[in-house]
């Protein structure tokens, strides 16, 4: 047994969507450290071209920003096609784009339940369903290709945040990622989902951004802090490495222990 390469994931091609904010560059940073090659996509293609700047000085590995409208088939679509123009195998998928509304039920718009679902859950499994040749291509029984799915602890537990659609469409993520797990094991594709708990993002900016709502948040959560790049950067690397290549069907907790709460 080689330690030394237990978390190693040097020269892998990945796909992080979102990439360009919040846990999506917290993804992106901890690839291209540990010297992946990184595609980035999401609608504000100016947003994935700064982080490909800022990480490309850093390294050692590379991003590349691509532009992609995951709300639509067409987007999907499109997105899918510019990652075979340049790859032919993919052995990370990291589904992190997704989006969020809250407001009291009674208030609810049906337009909010539609476009949620769409971007958090139908484009999720389209895009990896479009992607599948070439994680069958890059995975082995060694070294499984890895589908990494962008939950929340919104999914594992009723909070009261007014945010139905988000908590939903995360619950739905997390189901689907145990259908996943159970049917691509046979193409040696490990399908996981990271469940965060609160960080600092542009989804969270209402908590994270306001003193008095983040030492309250601060306060319910048993480590007593909000998640930072290295929390994400330690199950990513984890999950993506040999240390993870028997892990399938996992729904993981990162979240300072709110899931545990009563």
């Amino acid at each position: 047994m080689d330690i030394s390469k237990l978390f190693d994931v040097t020269g892998k091609v990945a796909l992080v969507t979102g990439g360009g904010s919040g846990i999506g560059t917290m993804a992106t940073e901890a690839l291209v450290r540990a010297g992946c090659k990184v595609y980035i996509a999401s609608r504000r293609l100016a947003s994935c071209e700064a982080v490909a700047a800022e990480l490309n000085a850093i390294g050692p590995g590379q991003v590349i920003a691509l532009q992609a409208d995951l709300m639509t088939p067409t987007g999907t679509d499109t997105l899918a096609a510019a990652l075979k123009e340049h790859e032919d195998h993919l052995n990370i998928l990291v589904n992190n784009s997704g989006m969020a509304w809250g407001a009291p039920f009674e208030e609810f718009p049906r337009q909010k339940w539609d476009e949620v679902l769409t971007l958090n859950v139908t484009a999720m499994a389209d895009l990896t369903r479009l992607l599948l040749p070439l994680l069958k291509k890059a995975g082995s029984a060694e070294d499984p290709a890895r589908v990494i799915n962008l939950g929340s602890i919104a999914g594992t537990r009723p909070l009261t945040n007014m945010a139905y659609s988000y908590g939903a469409s995360k619950a739905a993520i997390h189901h689907l990622t145990r259908m996943l797990a159970a049917e691509l094991g046979n193409d040696h594709i490990t399908v996981n989902a990271i469940a965060p708990g609160p960080f600092p993002s542009r989804m969270m900016a209402h908590v994270t951004e306001n003193e008095t709502r983040r030492q309250a948040m601060e306060a319910y959560i048993p480590l007593h802090r909000l998640g930072q790049p290295e929390d994400i950067a330690g199950i990513l690397l984890m999950l993506t490495s040999r240390a993870g290549s028997y892990i399938t069907g996992g729904i993981i907790p990162v979240d300072g222990g709110m899931s545990a709460t009563p």
